[in-house]
């Protein structure tokens, strides 16, 4: 099967070298691999990287290097599309890192008569300090990141959505490219158009890749709040594109809202009750990551801190993105005009 490996990078010198090498070492033939690189006009040296392992590798069946002159990811992934010969098209960030058999599973997978397969997307940091680890340890519990299947789950089944994930070309040809209106939330939308164009995601957590998460505190709240804001604005075009998990955070930041009208009126207990009620469980799921994770006990005791502020960010970028996206559906249908 002849296989489209496709990136979209924007400043991502730091990154990009790294996930090339990984692309050298696999175990599948390169005479079967379409490489297509895809520059979001990066302000760093991320095309040069790009050009030069067009010009300096020659084993694979193609390598092509695009521009992405809108910069954002989904007119990245729709300047790719363009150009599939493949079969079938495998997506990878460029904040990632991939096993040497990495595309043979993928495609065997697809090979058993699937149309979308991926496997579990572990998080890795790029810098090894014990704060860095930390971070990442919150990240990776089930209270600060993700329950997604691709993150979490030992079981072969079929999900609802995947990362870094192999499609066949046709799925694409049937529900069309990707809405260029939307930053952060083009893959539920897609992901939305495929399952009901009747297409199923099926999960092989054998399948194992990683990408790299903030290195910052700042850096991971900022990536919560933006990706709770896309998902508010998001809704007026594809409310179905998301489940009550989605809002979970966005109904924590109600409930403090809520509670707290409540306590400036004198009904204080039911303030009280929320703020112990996350404070016990934000405790208990702190010494939980302690357990599971090499990290300092004076780092740990920040966990509860950690997981309030992710949640609080992401909270209030859904509260945003909800109060803005009438006037975004506007001004996006004034632009479309």
């Amino acid at each position: 099967m002849i296989l489209t490996f496709g990136i979209v990078a924007y400043n991502a010198c730091r990154y990009l070298p790294s996930l090339l090498s990984d692309l050298k070492k696999q175990d599948y033939p390169h005479s079967l691999i379409q490489v297509i690189l895809v520059d979001s006009m990066s302000t760093d040296n991320t095309k040069s990287i790009m050009l030069h392992f067009a010009d300096e590798e020659k084993d694979f069946k193609q390598i092509v290097v695009l521009d992405n002159p809108n910069r954002i990811l989904a007119a990245g992934w729709n300047v790719l599309l363009k150009h599939v010969a493949g079969d079938a098209i495998l997506r990878i960030d460029a904040h990632a890192s991939i096993p040497k058999d990495f595309i043979k599973k993928n495609v065997q997978y697809l090979q058993k008569g699937y149309d979308i397969c991926g496997g579990k997307v572990l998080s890795l940091q790029i810098e090894q300090g014990m704060w860095q680890q930390t971070l990442l340890a919150a990240e990776n519990s089930m209270f600060g990141g993700s329950f997604a299947a691709f993150r979490r789950s030992d079981k072969v089944r079929e999900v609802s959505t995947l990362a870094f994930a192999i499609y066949r070309k046709k799925v694409f040809e049937s529900v069309g490219f990707y809405n260029e209106k939307l930053v952060r939330t083009e893959d539920n939308e897609m992901h939305y158009r495929m399952r009901t164009a009747g297409y199923k995601f099926y999960f092989n957590p054998n399948i194992i890749s990683y990408r790299f998460s903030r290195n910052s505190l700042y850096k991971l709240i900022k990536q919560k709040f933006l990706n709770g804001y896309w998902i508010g604005l998001t809704m007026g075009i594809c409310p179905a594109c998301f489940s009550l998990f989605h809002f979970g955070h966005f109904l924590f930041i109600i409930s403090i809202i809520f509670c707290t009208i409540l306590y400036l009126c004198g009904f204080k207990v039911f303030f009280i009750v929320l703020i112990l009620s996350y404070l016990i469980v934000a405790i208990l799921m702190a010494l939980a990551t302690y357990l599971r994770n090499r990290i300092t006990c004076r780092f740990a005791v920040l966990l509860p801190l950690i997981f309030l502020l992710l949640h609080i960010s992401y909270g209030i970028g859904t509260l945003v993105g909800l109060i803005k996206m009438p006037f975004w559906i506007c001004y996006s249908s004034q632009e479309d005009e």
